[in-house]
This record gives C-alpha cells, sequence and structure tokens, in this order.
C-alpha cells in the first residue's frame, strides 16, 4: 500500500503584516494558507496579543493570530517567545493530526533576543508520531550555534534517537552552516539541498529572494517535492517567502 504524503510548510508570517509594516495582512493570510493546505504548518513571527493594533485596525482579530488562523481547519500550539507591554509574539504549530504534547523551550542567548523552539509531538495516520519543532534563531552566529546545541540537547533527552523528526523555521543561517551542525548531531537532512546544489533555497526577500534563511530539517523521511512560494501573491503577505514539502515516512 502507498503511504500518502504527509504535506508540511514553513513560513515567517511578520506578525501578520506586509514587508516594512505597510499593510495589515493577516486575513489575507489565512486564506494563503488554506489555499496551500498543508497537513502541518511551522510559523514564526507569530502575534499572540497585540493591544495597540487591536486599537488601530479595526478587522485585527479578537483572537490570537495562531487561533484565528487554525480556525476549523487545524490545531493549534504556541510558544510565547518575546514579551513586551503590550502584548507578545513568538512561532506556533498549525497540525491537521492531533497534537499529542507541546512544550515551548526558552534558548534565548542575548538577553535583549529572546528565542524559543516549540516542540510538538504529533501524530501521523498508519505510524509513530513525530516530532516537530518549530525554531526562529538568533540573528547572530554564536547564539545560533548555541541555540542549535541546545535543540539537539533537548532531543537526546527524548531518547528517541529513531524517532520521526522535522524541524522547520526561519534559521537566520546566513552562512550556511546549519546543516552540518544539525547533520552530526541529531542525523537531520536539509529538504531543499539534494536538488538546488547543495545548498538551502534562497527564501528572503519574498519578492526576490536572495538569503537562505528559512529551512525545512527532516529526519526518517523522503522528501519527494519541493517548493519555495515566493513573488506575488506571496510578496505582498510578509518579507518572507514561504516554503512547502512533501514527504513520505522511511520504508513506505
Amino acid at each position: 500500500m502507498t503511504q500518502p504524503s504527509l504535506h508540511i510548510a514553513t513560513y515567517n508570517i511578520h506578525k501578520g503584516f506586509s514587508q516594512f509594516n505597510r499593510r495589515m495582512m493577516v486575513h489575507e493570510l489565512r486564506e494563503r494558507l488554506r489555499e496551500l493546505n498543508p497537513d502541518i504548518a511551522f510559523l514564526q513571527e507569530v502575534q499572540g496579543l497585540h493591544l495597540l493594533h487591536a486599537e488601530k485596525h479595526a478587522t485585527w482579530p479578537s483572537r490570537p493570530q495562531h487561533e484565528f488562523l487554525a480556525d476549523e481547519v487545524w490545531e493549534s500550539a504556541y510558544g510565547r517567545n518575546m514579551i513586551y507591554d503590550h502584548g507578545h509574539h513568538g512561532n506556533a504549530i498549525l497540525s491537521r493530526f492531533p497534537i499529542l504534547h507541546a512544550h515551548n523551550q526558552d534558548v534565548t542567548h542575548l538577553h535583549f533576543e529572546k528565542r524559543g523552539m516549540l516542540h510538538c509531538r504529533i501524530e501521523l495516520p498508519n505510524g509513530p508520531a513525530a516530532h516537530c519543532v518549530c525554531v526562529h534563531l538568533s540573528l547572530f552566529g554564536r547564539s545560533r550555534n548555541r541555540q542549535m546545541d541546545a535543540l539537539a540537547d533537548y532531543l537526546d533527552a527524548l531518547d528517541e534517537p529513531d524517532a520521526p523528526l522535522i524541524v522547520a523555521g526561519d534559521f537566520n543561517d546566513w552562512r550556511n552552516q546549519a546543516g552540518e551542525h544539525l547533520a552530526r548531531r541529531l542525523h537531520l537532512h536539509e529538504a531543499f539541498s539534494h536538488h538546488a546544489g547543495g545548498r538551502p533555497v534562497r527564501s528572503f526577500p519574498a519578492a526576490m529572494p536572495m538569503f537562505r534563511l528559512d529551512r525545512i530539517y527532516v529526519r526518517g523521511f523522503t522528501i519527494r517535492q519541493t517548493t519555495v512560494h515566493h513573488g506575488a501573491p506571496w510578496s505582498a503577505i510578509s518579507d518572507h517567502a514561504a516554503l512547502s514539502a512533501y514527504l513520505t515516512r522511511h520504508g513506505h
């Protein structure tokens, strides 16, 4: 029997605003995610609360963005990372399948740059549950290395070295050092590298991508198809392109 593909996506949604914060785009974002229709979505810069936006914009959702985006399609989990007087934002995972467990691990290295990784254990059809981790790493190389070590230490402590694993998000990895690091520690492989000249794909800025910031790393899956969603209409929604991939589990 052929195992159905698992469709996943990662997207830095820029808190529901277009590039340079010119327009609120959270409603268009929701429609675009529904058209893309992934089984699991890894989202960064998700606005959990923003009292000033709620006052300024009449159509600002009354619920946290992860709940607004997931409504009636996906389950959702949220990890609050950056907290300020008028609100907070962080990472979110939306899943068509049951989220069995969710935990947000603080991996902050620099006090002015709060970072976390959201880990969910997600039940998949006809097979073992998968560990899914949404990350948004530091702008600084030394901090990114520490955060990737923290990620590996956290997953090692789960003591499930053969469990299916997906780590996706905005790695801010300008120098393309994450791949070797994650392959060595966690046996992860980057979804786009096998057919993009051995390097992750360009994803920023969304209008004409030049930088390879966003990634999908997998373990225990075969990569069937990958797509970069850039240019119109995606570039009107966020400053990052969305990435998506179709996966099947090894042995299927």
